[in-house]
């Protein structure tokens, strides 16, 4: 990783160029322009300030982000620290996917209006937690603070890489200001069809916005970095929740990261699909195994290297959908 002085640097460096955002908002594709400073009128509906839901370790990511579980790991490697991503979930979305897992934050924008201090203070916590990395879930929107925190927090001794865990509606030129300061991207990769996205996402350029983010987030970190843990140091994890009834889609999507990325990138292909919120009557159901088996093969075929699969498409009454409600929003994690 960067050393700190120099991230430091970078950190300062991103403020002073995207300082004009906070008067006239275009940190994602839908360039709202609205003053950050004075109105919550943009899509996000989020102000100056971060808003913030949780921060915990959380074991329930990619097994290179959460550690290897020293109960079950395979790794023959002691565990020493980083057991647990160290997830800070932030209130309101610049996409809010109609289907969204995280709808209580995402929409209803559940959290707490926190000041920098407070978030740097989160950042050292979870460190001090034995976290991983920092795990910034949903970001995008509240760039601006998440870099004045990283402007306290970095000279008071944080140390983790931080992974920036996007739904990929991105601007890759907001994105070039970050190079040197995130060391793994963490991004979906939803969509490509413009039909479907428009229709669930509200934007139809989702394909192009994020197709060029992750460009530019391959440019920055192409290569992935896993230590003698089994723990990511740097890198791009590309996430794809499989739709039902839309595999043809995901197929188009691995064509398209196997030719214009690479190989070697971090694929992580999600059956954990499951109908909730304002899901529309075609989603209503999961995945079938049929569904998941023609991706993944489709996957290896293509030879991705670090492919990462969960063991089956979730039945009618199993699921992974959070509840933010809880002091432990992921308690089905628990054994």
């Amino acid at each position: 990783m960067m050393g700190i002085q120099a991230k430091l640097q970078r950190v300062e460096s991103a403020l002073a160029e995207l300082e004009s955002h906070g008067k006239a908002c275009r940190l994602c594709p839908r360039r709202c322009a609205v003053d950050r400073r004075k109105e919550k009128t943009g899509y996000c509906r989020t102000g100056g300030a971060a808003s913030l839901s949780h921060a915990l370790l959380h074991f329930g990511e990619e097994p290179v982000l959460s550690g290897p579980d020293p109960c079950g790991s395979d790794n023959p490697v002691a565990l020493e620290e980083g057991r647990g991503s160290g997830a800070i979930f932030f209130s309101g979305c610049s996409l809010k996917c109609l289907f969204c897992q995280n709808h209580q934050i995402s929409w209803r924008e559940a959290g707490v209006e926190v000041n920098d201090y407070a978030l740097a203070h989160s950042m050292l916590d979870l460190q001090e937690q034995g976290a991983a990395n920092i795990n910034l879930v949903s970001p995008t929107h509240v760039l601006l603070p998440i870099l004045r925190a990283l402007h306290i927090a970095l000279p008071r001794g944080l140390r983790l890489p931080i992974v920036y865990n996007s739904h990929g509606y991105e601007s890759a030129a907001v994105l070039q200001s970050l190079d040197g300061i995130i060391d793994i991207y963490l991004p979906d990769l939803k969509y490509a069809s413009p039909s479907l996205s428009e229709k669930l996402s509200r934007a139809a350029d989702y394909s192009q916005a994020a197709g060029s983010a992750l460009i530019e987030m391959f440019c920055q970190q192409p290569v992935l970095e896993i230590d003698h843990r089994g723990v990511a140091l740097r890198g791009l994890i590309v996430r794809h929740l499989i739709l039902p009834g839309h595999t043809e889609d995901s197929l188009v999507i691995l064509d398209w990261l196997r030719r214009r990325l690479a190989p070697s990138i971090g694929l992580s292909l999600m059956s954990q699909y499951s109908p909730c919120f304002l899901a529309p009557e075609d989603l209503r159901r999961t995945i079938t195994p049929r569904e998941y088996r023609r991706v993944m093969d489709h996957a290896m075929d293509l030879g991705f290297e670090n492919l990462f699969v969960q063991p089956r498409p979730f039945q009618p009454g199993e699921n992974l959908i959070p509840d933010f409600s809880r002091d432990e929003p992921f308690v089905w994690q628990k054994t």
